[in-house]
């Protein structure tokens, strides 16, 4: 197979330029995909008015810049994020990725820019040429999200919360401005954001021959539109960040439902292995969520002693940051993301 690779800059600093993938003109050898380059990089960048167009070139599967994936199961294939928050260093590169190969591609979340969204495609195409028929997006976040458009171009039918859409909405003009500071505007061009086929209320079933994947839509937690997806043939739970390991769990959502969420256990049958929204996958449950568990209890406990305590919150902040400590061990970037979570429970925990 042959891939369309488009040279891209910014309009504003003509000096900001990266090659772009566009998998509409993906084509079985090289003359096709030449033929179909201009009509499909002009179209391109007519809906990406922030960028200018160069040199386009047609290049062989195995020339493509891909994410290193680990077959995990067979035909299920992971990528382990940096245990990190966004920045330069990891080019947004944090969160957990996967797909799985049936007799189509299903993806499960799409990378933190269009660029890892390229490379999570390639490396889909370096397994196999199969259609690419749904990208799962387990949540909100822009680090799961925004390769998101890469995989619209592809044909898949993207699938995602009913309460999503409105929640990006709500955010989407601030990342569009925070991001590209936070990961370098080389790393983020071409970014934007994909608008969701498919609003789930509850759970569906999508067949993939020989498996299917049930994707069941959960009560608040991390945040309020978090997914869950279950492989039928591997055994495999996709949580999102519903489960983090290694990462500081970060609250966006409800924090007693998010415990209630842990406290019911998962869903039967029982997962033969959980894939988290970031950090390395767990064998089992208790092995996935027992740490979390723990740090979620503990931000629960020390918030309401600080509010039974009449600390106003800016006080309570760094009091409850202080408490948290015996808690913080394992936990990359504790300090920050607690704070976070502290004014978050504190909002919620004032009015219990």
């Amino acid at each position: 197979m042959f891939h369309l690779m488009l040279a891209a800059c910014l309009a504003n600093d003509p000096t900001t330029c990266a090659e772009r993938l566009l998998p509409a003109a993906d084509s079985a050898d090289r003359e096709e995909c030449q033929r179909r380059a201009e009509p499909i990089a002009r179209d391109w960048l007519a809906r990406h008015p922030r960028l200018k167009g160069g040199e386009a070139r047609c290049v062989p599967t195995e020339d493509l810049p891909a994410l290193a994936m680990q077959e995990i199961a067979g035909d299920l294939f992971f990528h382990q994020g940096a245990v990190d928050q966004l920045s330069r260093q990891n080019q947004g590169r944090i969160a957990n990725l996967s797909f799985i190969v049936g007799d189509t591609v299903a993806v499960i979340d799409a990378g933190g820019s269009r660029a890892e969204g390229e490379a999570l495609y390639a490396a889909i195409r370096k397994v196999t040429d199969k259609p690419i028929s749904h990208l799962i997006l387990t949540h909100m976040h822009p680090d799961h999200i925004l390769g998101a458009e890469v995989f619209a171009e592809a044909g898949a039918r993207i699938v995602a919360s009913s309460r999503l859409p409105e929640a990006v909405a709500r955010r989407a003009d601030g990342w569009m401005i925070s991001i590209p500071n936070q990961i370098g505007h080389l790393a983020f061009l071409g970014t934007q954001i994909a608008p969701v086929d498919q609003q789930l209320t509850a759970a569906m079933v999508i067949p993939l021959g020989p498996t299917e994947l049930t994707v069941t839509p959960e009560p608040s937690g991390h945040t309020d539109n978090d997914l869950i997806v279950q492989d039928s043939e591997s055994g495999a739970l996709f949580t999102g960040d519903l489960v983090f390991r290694g990462l500081t769990p970060s609250l966006d959502g409800s924090l007693k439902g998010w415990l209630d969420w842990i406290a019911a256990g998962p869903p039967e049958p029982a997962p033969a292995l959980i894939v988290p929204g970031h950090g390395p996958i767990a064998e089992n449950w208790d092995e996935a969520v027992a740490p979390q568990q723990q740090y979620l209890q503990a931000l629960r406990d020390t918030t309401r002693k600080a509010v039974a305590n009449g600390m106003p919150l800016s006080q309570a902040i760094p009091a409850i940051v202080n408490m948290m400590k015996p808690w913080s061990e394992g936990w990359a970037d504790f300090a920050a993301t607690t704070a976070r979570n502290a004014a978050t429970a504190y909002s919620q925990i004032e009015w219990e």
